[in-house]
């Protein structure tokens, strides 16, 4: 049996029966803690990246660290498979214990930089406009809203690490190709309109930017004010795309949108036929033709693992020679 997530509300409750809810909860959850020593955090991040990193990467994870499977480490792996002397900072609630570190050690082993560390979310909020979010949460004037919290802490907490620090955030659902060094402030389209050549949705599940850009600025702004714990995707994608193209034309908002084929190929309704098996002479074929053009298009893949989660990764599937093609440890995925 697996850990309750501490940040799941309970089902078919009120507003106010839910802020009541967390209002008890709050004690117990280590990002809402205060921390005296919020120097540590810093000094974590500075030394660990003063490790002649050739990049600076970012996960969360804020689910049990036993939730930390395979395919999530398949993502890790073929990271350092294409970026081998990149440093990686797992902000976590659950990684930093001797559990996440069993999890983490066929790389540690091998020399690879990645260290889970629990953030501080007083720390990394401070002098930002997403303080005032936090506020309210603590003082419990704030509804969490019916949508795992540990979900809209993600969305949160990748904004202001990247504000602050400045460096590559990446979801634990990807499939790294290629580094991604030579891309500077930019966010990857998830669609495109086809006879416009306009982006449609932007998808911060990878973002690469500078410490302090402006963007990131505004981004945390709109989490603070229009939070909406109840809408799936509201203060993610959903924020990242309303935010820009509200302020795409103002001065000093400069960035790089990139082609869905950079990150996001294969949208997430498609995405299962990268599962299986193919069974015609056809199907092989299709599998050659897409592993080809991933490779020559592609940084990286998205899995969606809000909808393949559950699914089997087949034997001769396109997704086993993604991972069996860039991985290091190279752990089994396969029937799982």
């Amino acid at each position: 049996m697996g850990t309750i997530d501490p940040l799941v509300p309970p089902f078919n409750i009120t507003k106010e029966e839910r802020i009541a809810w967390f209002r008890r909860k709050r004690p117990e959850l280590k990002l809402f803690k205060a921390n005296n020593s919020r120097q540590k955090f810093h000094d974590q991040v500075l030394e660990f990246f003063n490790k002649d990193c050739s990049a600076h990467y970012f996960m969360v994870w804020l689910s049990p660290a036993q939730s930390f499977g395979p395919r999530e480490f398949s993502t890790i792996d073929s990271l350092f498979k294409a970026d081998p002397n990149g440093c990686l900072m797992i902000l976590s609630t659950s990684l930093n214990s001797r559990q996440g570190h069993m999890i983490l050690k066929p790389l540690l082993d091998r020399g690879f930089k990645v260290l889970a560390v629990i953030p501080d979310l007083h720390f990394l909020l401070k002098n930002t406009p997403a303080k005032a979010w936090l506020d309210e949460m603590n003082s419990g004037t704030r509804d969490p809203g019916t949508i795992p919290l540990s979900n809209n802490l993600s969305n949160l907490i990748r904004l202001a690490i990247l504000y602050k620090y400045g460096g590559i955030y990446l979801d634990v659902d990807f499939i790294i190709l290629k580094d991604f060094r030579e891309f500077r402030n930019a966010i990857g389209a998830q669609s495109m309109n086809t006879v416009t050549g306009k982006w449609n949705r932007l998808n911060g599940a990878v973002m690469i930017f500078d410490a302090d850009h402006p963007i990131l600025h505004d981004f945390l702004e709109e989490f603070a004010t229009a939070f909406d714990g109840s809408k799936w995707g509201h203060n993610g994608p959903y924020l990242i795309s309303r935010v820009t193209r509200s302020v795409e034309d103002m001065p000093g908002r400069n960035f790089t949108i990139l082609p869905p084929k950079t990150f996001y190929p294969i949208d997430w309704i498609k995405i299962v036929r990268l599962f299986k098996k193919p069974e015609t002479e056809s199907e092989l074929k299709r599998v050659e033709e897409m592993l080809l053009e991933f490779s020559t298009s592609s940084y990286a893949i998205h899995l969606w693992n809000h909808r393949t989660r559950e699914l089997i990764i087949e034997e001769g599937s396109i997704m086993e020679k993604l991972i069996s093609d860039h991985c290091i440890v190279c752990q089994q995925t396969h029937d799982q």
